[in-house]
């Protein structure tokens, strides 16, 4: 579903720690660190990306390690591709219709 990985991108430290796992996989202190919010918070932001699919997480042993799921974001992705080309014609057509007036 589409609104799934909006809501996942909605806060600001989601899409941090998901522009973090884009580097690479990471355990959980890896890629929460330095946040300025408590723990649980960080798990509620977590859970949401779980959740949504765009990250995954695998335990081994007490090592919890998060690794990014980019085909929860294609959907998103080829969305806002859609809309880029639409605005982008509406821009033309503006652009053109002022071209014509300073004629």
């Amino acid at each position: 579903m589409v609104n799934n990985p909006f809501k996942a991108l909605s806060h600001p430290i989601r899409r941090e720690i998901v522009e973090r796992l884009a580097v690479a996989p990471a355990t959980v202190g890896e890629v929460t660190r330095g946040f300025a919010v408590s723990k649980p918070a960080i798990s509620k932001h977590l859970k949401v990306l779980e959740e949504t699919g765009v990250v995954s997480r695998v335990i081994e042993g007490r090592t919890h390690r998060l690794s990014l799921e980019p085909k929860a974001l294609d959907e998103a992705a080829e969305w806002m591709d859609r809309q880029r080309v639409l605005w982008e014609r509406m821009f033309d057509a503006v652009d053109e219709y002022l071209k014509e007036e300073q004629k």
